[in-house]
């Protein structure tokens, strides 16, 4: 299994990740409705909660991105490269977000969203 695919399966877990840190120590958590529960968070368990949300959403173009590079036989040191990076970024992201560093947090979002964009154009 190549590196990239490597960075897809721990893009894959950090969505789980980040519910776990918003439900971390389970103040009054209710699992009948834990939508619910979690939409009446605030702080860092809301920001968490987003976060969660956001690594969904993140990971659905860095995914395609990964695949059409692998099933277009683009550079494998440079997909690799550029799935690092990725996660590297979405891992700062998620920590930003829960500390709630808003402008960082932007910044380093938009590099993880390059990074999911230039394997499209690996692809090529």
């Amino acid at each position: 299994m190549t590196v990239a695919l490597w960075c897809l399966f721990v893009a894959c877990l950090l969505p789980v990740v980040c519910a776990g840190v918003a439900k971390s120590g389970f103040e009054n958590f209710d699992n009948r409705r834990p939508r619910d529960w979690l939409a009446k968070q605030q702080g860092w368990r809301a920001r968490a909660h987003a976060a969660q949300q956001n690594s969904w959403e993140a990971l659905l173009v860095f995914a395609a991105g990964v695949l059409s590079a692998h099933l277009a036989q683009a550079p494998q040191d440079w997909v690799n490269l550029v799935a690092l990076v990725f996660v590297a970024a979405r891992l700062l992201y998620i920590a930003l977000y829960v500390t709630d560093r808003s402008t960082a947090r932007s910044l380093v979002w938009a590099v993880g969203f390059l990074a999911s964009l230039s394997l499209f154009w690996l692809a090529l």
